[in-house]
């Protein structure tokens, strides 16, 4: 394969994935150890542990000591407990310290990510000494672009961006350049919050240190990135009636995916066993005015969609953290509005409807066709409003008692309305055509 070693870790990766087997694993074992160490870490997880098994004790032992130790952290964590420990026994004693060091914290928080390969300085150095420490050991480090500044208890007191360096006389202390002025997340910070604060300074990398100030690591943003994509790829996964996969789509075997989907289906199949009970209830009315049961459709899907609607922008603002617990009666509020808005627009079509169809012959709804309509109309009303209010309350109620709020999927939250409509539709009906058709 010519000119492989000239691409991007990533696009090697690609490319040796597209391989057969035994092709990609020889083809792997013909980089040097530093390539492997970068490239390992961009196959998935079940093409990893396929190359892991092709290779003696070892060669894996020196992929691992040459993965950068976030992206160590990262590949334990799909690996099963006993490659695990098979694994930091392969590492030499400093690189075991690391790894035992990193997958010691908890597995949400923000110091599973980090990597000790960064820069750091004490402030009575000057310019020269530091740039010339970079030339030295740089290459090892994550980043660049911000040289940390410690204490002689390693506590972090500043960081300088690399250019204020550069542009400074090689004789300038450190301390002179410092204004003390620096943003740190805490090691027990969660992933998702560590998030919010590198997109509130603009980072692309951030100290992690110690409930004592002790610089421990940093953090780079395309490390964020990936935990991010796993979450919301989880989130939307669930938002779909679906359990969180664990492996993507097209690596996730046939079993695994009837099982991940069966429990919710069961779930919501039961549910919506309540809307035939339902039917069963007022059957007595569709028979004497079968022309309700035309509207069925119509409403249930209504109410349904509308849930479905605001589910969806109540839980991204969650995650977003534009709303929290206390902001439920804001969201109530408001989509009360919503909900009397969006189902007086839906009521004046379906009225509408009706009165086309039964003024051109289209369809005869007989002699009560005003009371049909108007059953319809107010139905959809308050099938909508109950359907928006079920759909943004829900996230609240999940969050309160320490769910996810995902977990509202769209099926959980139409299934809800479908029977809570029905209910509506028939008791509306019953106001209207009483003594006309019932």
């Amino acid at each position: 394969m010519e000119n492989i070693t000239d691409k991007h870790p990533a696009d090697v990766a690609e490319q040796l994935a597209a391989l057969d087997p035994q092709q990609r694993n020889l083809t792997f074992l013909k980089l040097s150890g530093e390539q492997q160490g970068d490239v390992f870490p961009y196959f998935e997880p079940v093409v990893q542990q396929e190359i892991i098994k092709s290779l003696g004790d070892r060669e894996f032992s020196e992929i691992l000591n040459n993965i950068d130790p976030d992206d160590r952290t990262t590949l334990f964590d799909n690996f099963p407990d006993q490659l695990i420990k098979h694994s930091i026994n392969l590492l030499n004693v400093d690189e075991r310290e690391i790894a035992l060091n990193l997958i010691g914290y908890e597995k949400d928080s923000i110091a599973r990510l980090m990597t000790p390969n960064y820069i750091q300085a004490r402030q009575n150095r000057t310019v020269g000494d530091i740039l010339k420490h970079i030339k030295k050991f740089g290459k090892k480090a994550e980043t660049l672009n911000f040289v940390y500044v410690v204490d002689d208890h390693n506590r972090l007191i500043d960081d300088l961006k690399i250019g204020q360096l550069l542009m400074a006389e090689s004789d300038t202390l450190i301390s002179e350049l410092m204004d003390h002025n620096f943003v740190a997340i805490r090691t027990i910070t969660p992933v998702e919050e560590s998030l919010d604060i590198f997109e509130k300074y603009d980072r692309s990398a951030l100290p992690i240190i110690t409930e004592n100030g002790i610089l421990v690591g940093i953090v780079t943003f395309d490390d964020i990135i990936d935990k991010i994509k796993e979450r919301d790829t989880e989130d939307i996964q669930k938002f779909g009636g679906v359990e969180g996969l664990d492996l993507s789509y097209t690596q996730t075997p046939l079993m695994q995916l009837v099982r991940k989907r069966a429990g919710w289906l069961i779930i919501l199949f039961l549910g919506e066993m309540l809307t035939a009970s339902a039917m069963g209830y007022f059957d007595g009315e569709i028979q004497k005015a079968v022309v309700l049961a035309l509207f069925v459709p119509l409403i249930i899907s209504s109410g349904g969609n509308s849930g479905s609607q605001a589910a969806s922008l109540i839980i991204r603002s969650m995650a977003l953290g534009e709303l929290r617990l206390k902001d439920w009666w804001y969201v109530m509020r408001k989509e009360i509005l919503s909900g009397l808005m969006l189902g007086s627009i839906l009521a004046v079509i379906g009225f509408l409807r009706i009165f086309i169809w039964q003024k051109t012959g289209i369809y005869d709804y007989g002699p009560y066709w005003f009371s049909v309509g108007m059953s319809v109309s107010v139905s959809l009303v308050f099938i909508v409003l109950w359907g928006t209010l079920s759909g943004s309350l829900i996230p609240f109620i999940l969050r309160k008692v320490g769910l996810d709020p995902a977990t509202a999927s769209a099926p959980f939250v139409a299934t809800l309305v479908d029977v809570t409509g029905l209910v509506i539709y028939f008791s509306v009906a019953a106001l209207f055509l009483t003594g006309k058709l019932l």
